[in-house]
């Protein structure tokens, strides 16, 4: 199947493992994905509530914590409004959590990697994560 028929794309973070296994496990089952770097590209405000749109989520949903500005920001406190964490996360993409894979079949937050095999219309028959965990997807 061509990429033009199953388009795929992944904001990725080649920093994280995660993201690594999920970039895999697409390529794994045969696809060839959009690769966004997002912390080179950056994010638009527009892009972000799209995608969230997508994902029936909210900007703290998809807010990263872990090896990020967040809490020197008061970005953590449950008050900040959703308008303020779009504003920082486009100022600061790392923000971000990650991987968010885009298929015609919707639109996810892939942690753990694993959940993007729900997104592919193939999925391999196994797979071996980089920390050597193998995944039989039900699938597959």
């Amino acid at each position: 199947m061509s990429s033009s028929e199953f388009p795929i794309a992944i904001f990725h973070n080649p920093a994280c493992g995660t993201s690594r296994n999920a970039l895999a496990m697409i390529q794994a089952a045969g696809y060839e994905p959009a690769v966004v770097e997002y912390l080179e590209a950056g994010w638009t405000r527009e892009q972000l509530v799209h995608l969230l749109s997508e994902m029936q989520a909210a900007p703290r949903d998809v807010l990263r914590e872990k090896g990020t500005p967040a809490a020197e920001l008061g970005l953590l406190d449950p008050g900040v409004s959703d308008d303020a964490l779009l504003a920082a996360m486009v100022e600061h993409p790392i923000l971000v959590n990650r991987p968010i894979v885009v298929t015609p079949k919707g639109v996810k937050l892939c942690r753990p990697s694993e959940v993007v095999l729900d997104l592919l219309d193939r999925v391999p028959e196994t797979f071996t994560k980089e920390d050597g965990e193998v995944v039989r997807p039900a699938g597959g």
